[in-house]
């Protein structure tokens, strides 16, 4: 893959589940200053990004943060970093398959939700299994055509935008942090690239590249819709819709429009969902190929070439996942997975040697800190979440500590083995 290709990848992993979806959610939270929880949301993650560009111009790896945690931090570290990026980026899937089937629905009644979020899931499944390739040319079509459609949205909304939607604008509301907390999550997606580093030429330029113009695409065009679509029909009417710039594009009373961004939803979610499979199934690869997992996850399909254990049980979990649970849940434990590990990505960033840094260490400490902050958020936001978080969190640790006990066990049978046999010589 090229620059193209990796700004791409990351692209598609970003707009989608936050501006076709979390923007309702957090509309409920900012009202009509949701612009500014946006721009806090994207300052938070510049911090972040730096030190996954540090990161990624130190040694480029299939795994990105799982191996960086590993080898700056300790073991534990990686191994927890590793999967709580799977927990994020599982749950990150459901939810926008979740909102694929809201903006499907939209478009066709008959369709239910839940049903076609499961079928999508499937479908984007069989595509990963086929290979990478196949899954990064429609990951190009997919973004050309969603930032197409959100362009159109944008300009032809902002003729009918009404002044009187921005009464009671207050950027200094708390409801402004939790907003911000629930976008975060939508901006997750872009250091999605570094996962798959080992397949993009020139790895130490474009993949940094990459990170940070995905960042500066994603963030104008949250922005600006997310304004026009305040504009439009109000924060409470947002916050109220499962396909928010639907409803949003319907006060222009042009249904041909509403189709249009219904479409643009489909598209959105359908990319990011593409890139969740793709980076999840990466990351059990590469936590396999070290051992952390069981080796059967780190196989590659003989005629494919993919890690085809990794990603068919991914698709499987967020099949179950859009199935059994709902939007706001998922949306929560995805972040709270996220903001952990990405804490600990700014931590290995730290880790870095100054005559190998390309940033000052404040970036990476700042970055520590504003994703700290929103882990506090989180607490107050949605409760549930820490609870969700921290289980699966003790659960993983569980699992590291049952495995270590287990290779320390067969460490010392192959100790005693060999000392019978020199006994018996």
């Amino acid at each position: 893959m090229d620059l193209w290709d990796a700004t791409s990848i990351s692209v598609g992993a970003v707009i989608g589940a936050g501006i076709y979806v979390v923007v309702g959610v957090a509309a409920g939270f900012a009202g009509s200053a949701l612009a500014v929880s946006m721009f806090l949301a994207a300052l938070v993650s510049v911090f972040t990004a730096l030190s996954f560009c540090e990161l990624v111009a130190w040694q480029p790896r299939e795994g990105s943060i799982y191996e960086y945690a590993y080898q700056l931090i300790s073991p534990l570290a990686g191994f927890l970093t590793g999967w709580m990026w799977i927990i994020s980026n599982t749950f990150a899937g459901a939810a926008v398959a979740l909102g694929f089937a809201s903006y499907l629905h939209a478009l066709f009644p008959v369709f239910p939700p839940s049903w076609a979020a499961a079928l999508i899931c499937i479908f984007f499944t069989v595509l990963n299994f086929v290979g990478v390739r196949q899954s990064a040319l429609l990951n190009n079509v997919l973004v050309v055509a969603k930032l197409a459609i959100l362009g159109f949205f944008a300009v032809y909304g902002a003729l009918y935008v009404n002044p009187s939607n921005f009464v009671g604008f207050n950027p200094f509301q708390l409801g402004v942090l939790y907003a911000a907390f629930y976008i975060f999550f939508a901006y997750g997606g872009f250091a999605r690239v570094a996962v798959i580093a080992e397949e993009v030429k020139d790895a130490k330029k474009n993949v940094p590249r990459a990170i940070l113009l995905s960042l500066l695409i994603s963030t104008a065009v949250y922005v600006l819709v997310g304004v026009v679509a305040v504009g439009l029909v109000g924060a409470s009417r947002l916050a109220g819709s499962n396909s928010p710039l639907t409803e949003a594009i319907k006060a222009t009373g042009n249904a041909a429009a509403a189709y249009t961004v219904s479409a643009g939803g489909l598209i959105a979610t359908a990319s990011v969902l593409l890139t969740a499979i793709l980076g999840v199934s990466r990351m059990m690869y590469a936590m396999a190929r070290r051992h952390d997992l069981p080796k059967s996850l780190g196989r590659l399909h003989p005629a494919f070439n993919t890690p085809y254990y990794s990603v068919w049980i991914t698709g499987a979990a967020m099949t179950m996942l859009v199935l059994f649970v709902d939007l706001t849940r998922v949306v929560a434990v995805s972040t709270f997975a996220l903001l952990f590990y990405y804490t600990l990505a700014n931590t290995a960033a730290l880790k870095i040697k100054g005559h190998e840094r390309r940033y000052p260490k404040a970036v990476s400490a700042l970055g520590a800190a504003t994703c700290l902050t929103f882990l506090t958020i989180t607490l107050l936001a949605k409760p549930e979440a820490w609870i969700i978080g921290t289980a699966t969190l003790a659960l993983g640790a569980l699992y590291y500590w049952v495995k270590m006990k287990l290779e320390i066990g067969k460490g010392k049978h192959k100790v005693l083995q060999g000392h019978r046999k020199q006994k018996a010589k």
